[in-house]
């Protein structure tokens, strides 16, 4: 593996000790993909550095050999975002973890970019704080890829997504240029940098510490299940929800076969007979909360549902939501292979959406999992296929362009927090016009006028999304028979 060693400059190796640089196939094989594996690509080396010196150095001395890098947390990203880009560096934030500071008087934390999200909150609840945003990774997805593709979650229709969460931030710039921006206090002059930077994804540099809003613990929860005869009845019911005035903190909904998925991994007790299943979730004082079940039970007892069934106490809530948090990774037990996809529509057409995804998935002849945000329309259709099957990964990919493509017809979004990545990349075009991509690309060169830092994701015709760009299908030691995925 000598010839890949070298392939790295010696001003590169330099940064950091021999043995925090990984360079052998054995050791690469974990960062050549993300959550999206259907893409892949080996990466000159990952460097493993401890401090945000050594990443400032890391950058610096990239941008000096003109090398690109990629930085990258647990690697959760399920557009291809955090994919490595050939010829290039991963460098690896894991061991950045720490909470630096958590003022309970002042509600923020400050972080490093590998902290992990329930991490925060976990630190934060002897105080009788919380971190707000959850997304379903969030027991091992980093606060510095929440950063990258402003992630949401399922409270994120009361409290906001990851943007609305983050006073400052200070980071390497792809020009090695260090920046401050934001402060401890939402009381700011001049531009928001911090929200500019939110949801950059990698293209302009490196968070190093980042400045959390802290919230109080909700007094109380209240939680109900409702099951529903099909879909489009719990995407109306949603509907129904929100035009009463009510904002509860998550509007979640999952489908028969998410259910069926959730059930066999982790024994979830939800309704049966259903097609779909609404998780509404009320939470703040007492009598508040109270007040609001009272509109709530009054909104289902009208939206046709088949059973309605509240959280007798936080055993059962919590229940619930482990089927829900789970139901991604556990559509892994009925399929080999699936595609999450991220789209957007209105509130108000969200049955609609639900009921033509149905079809378009039985004209493709391929199952759909939905498991979504409902409270803001974010669509999480789950497209299960076999890749070992000759066109199945073509197919599948086919009727997730298909998917994207009625969201943007409904008036809505290809994405709403998963990112563009490398997967969405092509739709751009079709979301946005030629003036508005220009104006994307004259901020993002800004910022990285070599386009060093993660090239390739997010705009078409990118440089390193050419001949040079990731492999597309199945990984080679799958088609090798050395792993595989049964």
């Amino acid at each position: 593996m000598a010839a890949v060693a070298s392939a790295l400059p010696a001003s590169l190796r330099a940064v950091i000790p021999a043995e925090r640089w990984l360079t052998q196939p054995a050791e690469l094989i974990a960062y050549e993909s993300d959550g999206l594996t259907a893409f892949h690509t080996r990466p000159l080396g990952v460097a493993v550095p401890e401090s945000s010196d050594e990443v400032i150095a890391l950058v610096r001395a990239c941008r000096a050999a003109a090398i690109p890098f990629v930085a990258r947390g647990s690697g959760t990203s399920l557009s291809g975002g955090s994919l490595p880009v050939a010829g290039g560096i991963v460098i690896a934030l894991n061991r950045l973890n720490r909470i630096l500071t958590l003022d309970a008087d002042r509600r923020l934390a400050v972080v490093q970019p590998g902290a992990i999200n329930t991490h925060v909150s976990l630190a934060a609840a002897p105080h009788g704080l919380h971190y707000a945003p959850d997304p379903s990774s969030q027991t091992i997805c980093t606060i510095g890829g929440n950063i990258a593709f402003n992630s949401g979650g399922a409270h994120c229709l009361k409290y906001g997504m990851t943007a609305n969460h983050v006073l400052g931030i200070r980071a390497v710039l792809a020009t090695g240029e260090v920046v401050t921006w934001g402060g401890d206090s939402r009381e700011r002059v001049g531009p928001d940098w911090c929200g500019l930077f939110t949801g950059n994804e990698g293209l302009f540099g490196i968070a190093l510490e980042i400045t959390l809003q802290l919230l109080p613990k909700p007094e109380t929860f209240q939680t109900v299940l409702a099951g529903y005869r099909s879909l489009e009845d719990a995407g109306d019911a949603v509907a129904a929800i929100i035009a009463s005035g009510l904002l509860p903190g998550a509007l979640e909904i999952m489908d028969a076969l998410a259910l069926e998925a959730a059930r066999a991994a982790v024994q979830a007790d939800y309704p049966p007979g259903c097609e779909a299943v609404l998780i509404v979730e009320l939470e703040g004082p007492r009598e508040v909360v109270a007040r609001e079940r009272v509109r709530l039970d009054a909104v289902l007892a009208q939206s046709r549902a088949t059973e309605i069934r509240p959280a007798r106490n936080a055993a059962e809530r919590l229940a619930i939501w482990k089927g829900r948090k789970s139901a991604f990774s556990a559509v892994g037990r009925l399929s080999p292979d699936f595609i999450v996809q991220d789209g957007v529509v209105p509130r108000r057409r969200l049955g609609e959406a639900l009921r033509r995804i149905g079809e378009l998935g039985q004209a493709a002849g391929l199952r759909i999992a939905n498991v979504f945000h409902a409270g803001d329309g974010n669509l999480h259709p789950l497209i299960l296929f076999d890749g070992r099957q000759p066109g199945a990964l073509a197919r599948a990919e086919a009727l997730a362009g298909q998917i994207l493509r009625l969201c943007l017809e409904m008036g809505g979004s290809i994405t709403g927090e998963h990112g563009v990545g490398v997967e969405k990349r092509d739709f751009l075009p079709e979301m946005f016009n030629a003036d508005e991509i220009d104006c994307l690309q004259r901020i993002r060169a800004a910022f990285d006028p070599e386009q060093l830092s993660n090239p390739g994701k997010m705009f078409p015709g990118d440089a390193a999304a050419s001949s040079s760009g990731p492999s597309h299908g199945l990984h080679p030691l799958e088609r090798a028979g050395v792993i595989s995925r049964t």
